[in-house]
């Protein structure tokens, strides 16, 4: 992979954003039985709203995200399967970090299926705590959040 620049996706983006998701929850379809949310996403849609950031060229990883009023929602990450160990997850989780920052919010909240127990040994190395576990229709969820420490001028 070339590039560790990560970019706002752009329309041209849209096909390696549906595939390098695919290829990351596919093999979640049969552990959870239904097919993961991200993979249903309207990828164009979150394209266009300035949601999805990507990198890699070719794209080998992607964060789509979501700014509220007092939380930057990471929506989805992914990561080709063909790039895993090689840091792209670990940036593309810096990058929401400092995104959530440059956008003033002071924390950052995500949720992962249940049955995707790698996540849940993952996203706690990364400062996020859980909040609570929950069915959101046929998803058994538990959401995380990670508090952003403030800076002190």
């Amino acid at each position: 992979m070339r590039n560790e620049e990560i970019r706002p996706a752009t329309a041209a983006d849209v096909p390696a954003v549906r595939a390098v998701t695919d290829a990351a929850y596919h093999h979640y379809i049969e552990r959870i039985g239904v097919v993961p949310a991200p993979m249903e996403a309207d990828h164009a849609a979150d394209v266009a709203g300035g949601r999805v950031f990507v990198t890699g060229d070719p794209v080998v990883g992607l964060v789509v995200v979501e700014a509220f009023a007092d939380h930057l929602f990471l929506d989805s990450i992914a990561v080709h399967p063909d790039a895993h160990g090689t840091g792209v997850g670990r940036r593309l989780l810096g990058f929401v970090d400092a995104h959530a920052r440059a956008l003033g919010l002071p924390e950052v909240r995500l949720y992962t299926n249940a049955m995707m127990w790698e996540n849940q040994q993952i996203y706690p190395k990364y400062g996020y705590e859980v909040v609570e576990r929950r069915v959101d229709g046929p998803y058994d969820r538990i959401h995380y959040r990670k508090v952003l420490l403030r800076r002190v001028s």
